[in-house]
């Protein structure tokens, strides 16, 4: 794969001259984990729209606020990584990014699960946690291929009965919200097998009362007894 990482201790901008290389598969403009680099790039130029061949884009842990609309022509691209920015929003147009199967977008400030994203339907990884969502759309139930969601660390206070149709999640953590209830379908999310895998399923540090906490680690049969016997009373 033909790939350019940049860096530099305090990286403002993009230089000119990358959106010149339309071959380009693999761009990287992340510190890492590197304690001497700060990035402070606030804007993706409306430039990165030309390089129709990338598959991957690293802009993790800059200091971005806003995403061009451009970026919905990269219909290659395949990971794209937004995690440690100021984003509140993002374009419409990332919907029509038809490739993209993983999708990074913890510690942002999005207040909202853009609709963009219900469009992706190859994801299969989507990474929201440590945001300030408080709903799901309903509309999330496009996203049939997703694998792994991660939701913790928002201010989500119910979740829709359409997350329940997601049929292939593994992983979904949902800690540290603030949910009382889950939809009464949740036990249908039987590859959720939270009661045996520490890591499957996550609802620390939420009030859960419908079901209670004991319930849910039984896993999904102890959740769908616990709904249908209540449907009974």
């Amino acid at each position: 794969k033909k790939k350019l990482k940049i860096s530099g201790r305090e990286l403002l901008s993009v230089p000119i001259q990358v959106f010149g290389l339309e071959q380009l598969q693999v761009l990287e403009m992340s510190p890492e984990r590197e304690s001497c680099l700060r990035y402070r790039m606030e804007l993706l130029p409306q430039e990165i729209g030309r390089l129709r061949n990338l598959t991957c884009l690293y802009v993790d842990s800059n200091n971005l606020k806003k995403i061009p609309a451009e970026i919905g022509t990269l219909s290659r691209l395949e990971r794209l990584t937004l995690s440690n920015n100021n984003l509140s929003s993002l374009p419409a147009e990332m919907g029509a990014l038809q490739r993209l199967h993983s999708l990074h977008l913890a510690n942002n400030s999005l207040t909202e699960l853009p609709a963009a994203l219900c469009q992706l339907r190859s994801l299969t990884f989507l990474d929201v946690s440590d945001n300030k969502i408080d709903s799901i759309p309903s509309s999330i139930r496009h996203l049939e291929k997703l694998e792994t969601l991660l939701l913790l660390f928002n201010s989500l206070e119910s979740l829709p009965e359409d997350i329940c149709l997601l049929r292939n999640l593994h992983t979904l953590w949902l800690g540290n919200n603030h949910l009382r209830s889950l939809p009464a379908a949740f036990g249908e999310l039987v590859n959720l097998d939270w009661g045996y895998k520490y890591c499957s399923c996550n609802f620390e540090g939420n009030p859960l009362e419908i079901p209670p906490p004991e319930v849910c680690s039984r896993g999904p049969e102890g959740i769908r007894d616990y709904f249908s016997s209540r449907r009974r009373i």
